[in-house]
């Protein structure tokens, strides 16, 4: 990670490059994208490839002038994930930038020891993966399983640490930066004390991070199998989700006919009425514990700036750790009623 000596080098003050060159210790931008993909980000995204550079040097000067303590990388590469997101609006794209790291100095529990090594246990269990085919739009699908979760194993923390490490290795790919993912969650065997785990303060967090904390755009999340107690777990969601989202949600019950409107059944495994085959989750957890050096030269260095950032943008609060302390409160009429 690099902070202030980045800042120095690239504040205009002080000499700033032109678009067309690149500081010394800084790795070379080299755009990956098919032509078809070029043209996709510039219709959906408003990405010009003859003004890339400049849009990443006008958002790095934005970091430099008004966050110089954010402790953020400043690589092209890594500033591109964020313009991406925020279909290159300046503004939005270093809010979204401010809210990541925001989102990850606010919840110790999560973002310590951030590792594939230190999730071996949620990986073993198959609670996520990722599929190994991509839908039709070239979005690779996330398969979230919470019937494979034992809580008396390990806290929820763990599953929203491993759904997060598995974020950061797939928008490193800029396919994912421009096509985003989709989200398959089977809610099978899900049961009212499981659900209890996922209460309305971890719910907030969660969302927040998905919705403005992250650099990724999420283009559906299909549920299946969800039980009558779903509907109690959803009310707890939605105040939580803009609109945009919510209406991305798409809940099949048991039928996968409808399921496959949404994700054809080539890509899909067996378990879910597809033709790829059984579910295998031993390809995705190699691949994602083989880039233990990746996350650890990218994360070990994390800057925590104690003025950097504003305390609006801050996830965590009194408030809100009061209420994780009874995270049932609020949330167990809703469910009971459901159940």
């Amino acid at each position: 990670m690099s902070g202030d000596s980045d800042c120095a080098r690239t504040n205009p003050s002080v000499g700033s490059p032109s678009e067309n060159e690149f500081l010394p210790d800084q790795p070379r931008y080299v755009c990956t994208l098919s032509p078809a993909l070029i043209a996709k980000a510039r219709e959906e995204l408003q990405e010009k490839p003859e003004w890339r550079l400049r849009d990443v040097q006008a958002l790095r000067d934005m970091v430099c002038k008004d966050y110089p303590t954010l402790g953020t990388c400043l690589d092209d590469a890594f500033l591109l994930r964020f313009l991406r997101a925020r279909k290159f609006d300046y503004d939005r794209a270093l809010q979204l930038l401010v809210n990541y790291h925001s989102c990850r100095r606010s919840w110790p529990e999560v973002f310590t020891n951030l590792k594939p090594s230190a999730i071996k246990a949620v990986l073993a269990s198959g609670f996520v993966t990722v599929l190994p085919n991509l839908d039709p739009e070239g979005r690779h699908v996330v398969c979230i399983r919470p019937d494979r979760w034992t809580p008396n194993n390990y806290p929820i923390t763990e599953n929203i640490r491993a759904i997060y490490l598995m974020l950061e290795k797939l928008i490193q790919s800029e396919e994912t930066q421009v096509n985003g993912i989709v989200i398959l969650a089977d809610y099978k065997g899900v049961s009212l004390s499981k659900a209890s785990h996922f209460g309305p303060f971890v719910a907030k967090k969660v969302i927040g991070i998905l919705q403005d904390g992250f650099p990724i755009r999420i283009k559906a999340v299909n549920i299946i199998n969800e039980p009558r107690i779903f509907k109690g777990i959803f009310a707890i969601i939605k105040p939580f989700l803009k609109e945009k989202i919510a209406n991305r949600f798409f809940l099949h019950g048991s039928d996968l006919n409808s399921l496959h409107q949404n994700l054809p059944q080539r890509i899909l495994p067996e378990e879910y009425g597809g033709t790829a085959g059984k579910l295998d989750i031993t390809a995705w957890n190699e691949l994602l514990l083989a880039s233990e050096e990746d996350f650890l030269q990218d994360f070990s260095q994390l800057v925590l700036p104690s003025d950097g950032l504003p305390s609006e943008a801050l996830v965590s609060g009194d408030a809100e750790e009061k209420q994780s302390e009874e995270p049932l409160r609020g949330m167990k009429p809703q469910l009971y009623y459901c159940y």
